[in-house]
This record gives C-alpha cells, structure tokens and sequence, in this order.
C-alpha cells in the first residue's frame, strides 16, 4: 500500500494549482493524507480525483474545512495505527504539541504538518513524520512531500522538488 502524505498546501494564497510533481505521485497513490493549512476547501476536491483522502484542519484553515476535517484522527492502515494532527498551537515546539495530541495511544506512525520543515525520525519506536509543504517551501531549498509504504514494515521517505 502506498501513501501520498502532503500538507500545509495554503492554496490559492501560495499556490494556484498543486505542482505537476505531487500530482504525478498522487497516480499511483492508494491512500492520500493532508496534514491540514488546505485554505481551500477546492485542494481536498482535487486531490480527492485520485483517491481516498484522510486529513485534518489546520490554523489557517476556515470554518468549511473544519466541517469537513477534525483538529486530529486516527486510521487504520495495512495493520498498522497512524495518528494525523497539524501540530498548531502556543508555545513548546510543533514535534512537542503533536507528541502530547497522541498522549497515551498506541500509533505505530504520527504525521503532522505546521512547520513546513520535512521531518522524519524515531521517537520510542514511534515514527515521527513531517512531509514539508508543496507549494511553500519557505527558506528551505527545496518543496517536498511525503511517501509511506506498507508492506511487511513501514518505509517512509520524502520527495524533494525545486
């Protein structure tokens, strides 16, 4: 199984359409994730032309996402249990306020956007993982979005693009 994890999208404001790049991963995709800040109800309508999307609201997004979206959730996948949460709030870092959104459940995987920074690391055999944004890079050199496979494990990795 394959999913496309994308995230912190800010369209129209940041971008008019999704690149060309995401949107030729999103064709292979079984399961695609948003990890919130859409700002556009119109990004889950296009991205939902190529399958099944799960995701959450992030601070930027208005009152037509959150009808859609809730602030956090948990999926089943392939066996294992992936936690979703945008990772907004005061004070303490976004990897800090995600970890304590999970307190005391058992997941195998916790995506989060906000920070626009690609992450992925360990975390008391919890897979910690961030795909970076799209359409915002922000001082970073390059876009990116996000690939987890399942399989006999889980195998997570980031696509960079200019």
């Amino acid at each position: 199984m394959k999913i496309v994890v994308t995230g912190d999208t800010h369209m129209p404001k940041k971008a008019k359409q999704l690149p060309d790049r995401l949107l030729e991963e999103l064709t292979t995709a079984d399961v695609i994730i948003h990890t919130g800040d859409w700002s556009s109800i119109n990004v889950y309508h296009a991205l939902a032309e190529y399958g099944k999307v799960y995701g959450v609201y992030g601070n930027v997004d208005g009152e037509e996402i959150k009808h859609h979206f809730p602030a956090r959730q948990i999926i089943q996948m392939e066996g294992f249990k992936i936690g979703i949460v945008h990772g907004h709030g005061e004070k303490k870092t976004t990897e800090k306020r995600t970890l304590e959104a999970f307190d005391g459940e058992d997941l195998d995987v916790l995506i989060f956007g906000h920070s626009h920074i690609p992450l992925l690391r360990s975390y008391k055999n919890l897979l910690l993982f961030n795909p970076g944004s799209p359409t915002d890079k922000r001082r970073l050199p390059y876009y990116s979005y996000g690939i987890l496979t399942f399989d006999e494990g889980i195998r997570a990795e980031h696509v960079f693009f200019s």
